[in-house]
């Protein structure tokens, strides 16, 4: 285990699975990402320079992971923060990435907009110039931590120049920005604090880009897209992970009256284990390899990036379904532990970029047609 993730056992025991009902139940992981912060774990891919850990894409992966063996909603917010940071790291200001690295800045990204759904890349959100000034107007749909997150990475058409979009940093709090009171009330993922959010006439200074105005097509596609892929993929991976244990924990502990026997005894049983541990052990070696893949910098390296979030996000459907069927009628209860994670498995294949958007990508790689 790399040493930058020693806190994270500890924070994991101690807690993120303490709160991880209350959080499936829509609490907000407050005391997740405060420990987190403390260790410098929300520092993780900030650069040293800045005070971060400075670390990988696949340190990052790592933690995600392993937060979503024991609590989805909190994997969720780490995702989208480190991917968020990510963008930062290469493209924020100095302070505003030792805020990240002292646990001070919680990141996400506004980018799902209802008019351009799972085509995250193509915004149609506005940037008018305003003297010097910048005036933001969007509907953002969904933005994870939405009311707890420091300030949005945000996306919007250009404001001045050619280009398919533009990347900015918006604080949380900024006048002009609204979200629903009600907040997330969802199938699962329920503490990930997913709302819609409104911009009215924001205004943000010039020093709120991210990169030069119009480059945000190149950031999304060069900086966001692997790290947030591998990352959702990392929270599947952790969700399947811990539907294979709790599926074995479940049927070595439950016996039948008629014979004494254990639930496992049954070779139609340790069938179901077996292909939910085959599936895992794909998607974990796939997982590996796209990190590879992008640190060595392969010709292959973009395609593993759509392969894998689509193939995790579909291999965990298919996983929880089978820890529902493995573990029968106890599998409804709240305390088997699968129920949750088979609800928390549904969002990777509707996030953008969705499983159909990346297959339409994959077979258009396959068949040697451009991807735009």
């Amino acid at each position: 285990m790399n040493p930058s993730l020693d806190a994270l056992d500890v924070i994991l025991r101690d807690v993120i699975a303490p709160h991880a009902a209350a959080t499936d139940a829509g609490a907000f992981p407050d005391a997740a990402i405060a420990a987190l912060g403390a260790a410098g774990l929300l520092g993780l891919v900030t650069p040293a320079a800045h005070g971060g850990l400075g670390q990988p894409l696949p340190v990052a992966a790592e933690a995600v992971q392993r937060v979503a063996q024991v609590c989805g909603s909190t994997a969720m917010v780490l995702c989208m923060h480190l991917s968020g940071a990510t963008v930062l790291a290469a493209l924020g200001s100095d302070e505003v990435n030792r805020d990240v690295a002292a646990g001070r800045h919680l990141s996400t990204l506004a980018f799902s907009e209802a008019s351009s759904r799972s085509h995250f890349w193509a915004p149609s959100s506005t940037a008018t110039p305003h003297g010097a000034d910048f005036l933001l107007d969007a509907r953002k749909s969904w933005v994870t931590s939405a009311s707890r997150a420091t300030a949005y990475v945000w996306s919007s058409l250009p404001a001045q120049a050619e280009g398919m979009s533009t990347l900015w940093l918006v604080p949380r709090d900024a006048p002009g920005l609204s979200r629903p009171a009600a907040g997330f009330d969802g199938l699962g993922l329920r503490g990930n604090d997913s709302t819609p959010v409104r911009a009215d006439g924001v205004r943000v200074p010039r020093s709120a880009l991210l990169g030069a105005d119009g480059g945000g097509f190149d950031l999304m596609m060069g900086v966001v897209l692997p790290t947030f892929n591998v990352l959702v993929a990392s929270c599947s991976l952790g969700l399947m992970e811990a539907a294979v244990s709790k599926s074995a924990a479940h049927v070595s502990a439950t016996r039948l009256s008629s014979t004494g026997g254990a639930l496992a005894d049954l070779p139609t049983i340790r069938a179901h284990l077996a292909r939910m541990r085959i599936q895992t052990d794909l998607v974990h070696s796939l997982w590996r390899d796209t990190t590879s893949a992008l640190a060595e910098d392969r010709p292959d390296a973009m395609l593993r990036v759509l392969e894998v979030k689509a193939a995790a996000g579909e291999s965990a459907l298919e996983v929880a379904a089978t820890a529902m069927r493995v573990c029968g009628g106890a599998a409804f209860r709240k305390e088997v532990g699968v129920e949750r994670i088979f609800r928390d498995v549904q969002a990777a294949s509707v996030m953008g970029p969705t499983t159909d958007v990346l297959w339409d990508f994959i077979g258009k790689a396959a068949a040697g047609l451009p991807l735009f």
